[in-house]
Order: structure tokens, then sequence, then C-alpha cells
């Protein structure tokens, strides 16, 4: 079985493999919960420079009756340390980089990727500032039928090009979303319908 130590050894070539040969996802499943994700692809000096923690969540839209979420900047406390949210001074935690979750069935992906979900930033609400504002995600269940380890990895969008990036990441579950973030404004009326599961 593989766990989150043996993502951590892997290089890129084998989490590749992992990716093409991961299951799909339940979205049923995901939708209530948060994860830690780990960053497993950036050297040790950019985890102490940025992170290599942080959390992503999945929860039911109101509106469309799919599956969003966002990521939550935390206090590096180590990969089995306390979540503990860094916040703006109104209390909200820091949220960035929006996404939906997207069937990938029919649409193309770089190096040979041909699973069942992605997630999708670019139609989430994301500011221009937003650096994920232009990303997708293809994201898998390590093992099939278990929701508890996703592996992701990050393509850049630049009109019909893709660039896929070195840089994948962990998801391990932690339990119930906390704090729902709402839509960001651009996006609250047009989160893409697609996203119904």
């Amino acid at each position: 079985m593989i766990a989150l130590p043996e993502l951590l050894r892997m290089d890129n070539r084998q989490r590749h493999a992992v990716m093409c040969g991961g299951a799909r996802l339940d979205p049923e499943a995901l939708a209530g919960f948060a994860y830690r994700g780990v960053d497993l692809s950036l050297p040790r000096w950019m985890h102490r420079l940025l992170w290599q923690t942080f959390v992503k969540t999945f929860v039911r839209d109101e509106v469309t009756g799919g599956v969003r979420g966002w990521n939550v900047r935390i206090e590096q406390t180590g990969l089995e340390g306390p979540i503990v949210p860094l916040r703006h001074g109104d209390g909200r935690a820091r949220t960035f980089g929006h996404y939906v979750l997207r069937d990938a069935a029919g649409r193309y992906f770089p190096r040979g990727w041909a699973g069942a979900h992605f997630l999708d930033y670019r139609c989430a609400g994301n500011t221009p500032l937003d650096p994920a504002r232009s990303a997708t995600a293809p994201l898998v269940a390590v093992h099939e039928g278990d929701m508890s380890l996703l592996l992701g990895w990050e393509i850049v969008n630049l009109g019909p090009l893709q660039i896929p990036l070195p840089d994948y990441w962990a998801l391990v579950r932690l339990g119930p979303v906390e704090e729902v973030a709402p839509v960001p404004r651009p996006a609250r009326r047009a989160l893409p319908a697609e996203i119904r599961s």
C-alpha cells in the first residue's frame, strides 16, 4: 500500500506513474471534507521560503450542486503538526486558489494522463493576482475506493497551451470542513453546471 512517506520518497517519474494508474474520485465522499496538502516536489529551500503544507477543502456548492473548494494558508507545523490557519485581521482564514471539481472525460491532458476528474481554477472566480488563476490539476485517489489519500499534479494553461509543471502534491484527509469560504464574487453565479455529480 502506498502511503504519504512513499510518495515523499518517490521521484516525479514515479509519482506520475501513480497519477496515471490512480483511481477515480468519489465526489460524494469528498464533499464536506478538508485535507492536509503536502507538496512533494519543491526543494527544501523553497519549502522554507514558501510553504510545504496547506489545506484543501471540498464542499457541495449550494447553487450548482457540484463540488467546489479552496486552499487555506496554514502555519508550517510539519507533516503531522496541528492545523493552524493563517488569518486576516477580521478573523477570516487566508484562502486562495478556489477551484471546481470537473469531469475529465473527453478532455486532453498532457503526458498521457487520462483520469476521471480534475480541479479547474480557471472558472472559480480567482482574481488576476492569484497565481492559480490559470491552473488545472488532475486529481486521483491513490487507492481504489479510498478517499483518504489523493495525489494531484499542476498544469498551467495559456490559451490552448497546457504546460505541465514538475509539481505534485498529496492530500491526506483531516476531517470535516469547519469554515466554508464563499465563492469569489466574480464567479458567484457562473460556476459550471458540469460539476454536478
